[in-house]
């Protein structure tokens, strides 16, 4: 089942006919977004929660301005996804750090085949490192040094690591890279090479292949059950993106929460898994933004990221009666330490 909405539509705005003028047209964006939301019943089945989610996404990318494209998805035990926001799905754009999950999948489909391993050592060098990129191996200084590959992956997807993108080219080139995600089903998210084999830009994706991708995640047909169970633990890591959809939610909630965001220029995107209460998958997301004010600004104040985090919650909100399909991953257990 499909509920095919866009801003417009979800807004009401497309059945205005000749009646849509200008005016008319921005005048109910601005009341859409500035009038106050009525408490309601969370949603009990996945069109109800499809069509609540939708309304969800008109009003918060209205309210943050810009360019939006979307794909979200509401589980369904019944057969297929409800498709709660289709919006410009199949664009091609620069996905930026989004596509750590991609280049992660790719690292660890060779780990399940033997060819490497998350504890053999890689090099860290001055040379390797991006200066002042996001992460931790630009802020330490002490170079040349050696971590475990596990390590890189870790930072490359908690953290999001610009240093960890290099590291895992020099075990995985940009064109294996992109021949392993061809491979997997999809020819639209790939690394954009350069003239030395080992290095990349992050490279482009579409709002439904990333929904894709997470999807087959999710489902355990993109790695084995330990490489799956190490990317889901690192993305619903309490140490993992927290300006954006997981930004009002407790560490609880945070934890039913996979996800992975990207920004660069005036791009601010996320992508991600919310499960359910037992662990299983219901609600997938893809939302790309840019063109907002403030392109600056890389932090939770960026009118995107407000926007994430207002959906986030409500997102939540939006499936908590539901139940989740597939596989069911349990979050891991976290245990502050006061040392010692």
């Amino acid at each position: 089942m499909t509920i095919r909405v866009n801003r417009r539509t979800a807004l009401g705005l497309g059945t205005l006919g000749t009646l849509g003028t200008a005016g008319t047209v921005l005048g109910t964006a601005a009341l859409a977004s500035a009038a106050p939301e009525v408490a309601e019943p969370a949603p009990a089945t996945p069109r109800q929660a499809a069509r609540r989610v939708a309304a969800i996404y008109a009003r918060e990318t209205v309210r943050a301005g810009g360019n939006w494209q979307a794909y979200v998805s509401v589980a369904d035990p019944a057969g297929a996804p409800v498709v709660a926001v289709s919006d410009e799905p199949d664009r091609l754009l620069e996905a930026y750090s989004v596509n750590k999950v991609a280049v992660a999948v790719a690292v660890l489909d060779k780990v399940d085949r033997g060819l490497l391993t998350l504890e053999q050592r890689v090099e860290v060098t001055e040379a390797i490192v991006v200066p002042g990129g996001d992460g931790v191996f630009s802020l330490d200084g002490a170079y040349p040094s050696f971590v475990t590959l596990g390590h890189v992956l870790a930072n490359l997807l908690t953290v999001s690591d610009d240093t960890a993108v290099r590291l895992c080219g020099l075990v995985c080139p940009a064109a294996e890279l992109n021949e392993i995600l061809r491979g997997k089903g999809f020819p639209n998210t790939q690394v954009q090479p350069v003239a030395n084999p080992n290095r990349f830009f992050l490279g482009t994706s579409t709002p439904r292949e990333t929904h894709d991708l997470l999807r087959a995640l999710v489902a355990g047909t993109l790695l084995s059950p330990a490489g799956t169970a190490f990317v889901l633990r690192l993305l619903r890591a309490p140490v993992a993106h927290t300006d954006g959809v997981r930004r009002v939610m407790s560490s609880t909630e945070r934890a039913r929460v996979a996800t992975k965001a990207g920004w660069f220029a005036d791009a601010r995107h996320e992508a991600g898994v919310i499960f359910d209460t037992a662990g299983a998958p219901v609600l997938t997301y893809a939302l790309f933004a840019d063109g907002q004010a403030e392109p600056g600004d890389y932090g939770a104040t960026h009118p995107a990221v407000a926007a994430r985090a207002r959906m986030g919650r409500r997102l939540l909100a939006a499936v908590d009666r539901l139940t989740g399909t597939g596989i069911t991953h349990r979050p891991t257990a976290q245990r502050p330490s006061n040392g010692g």
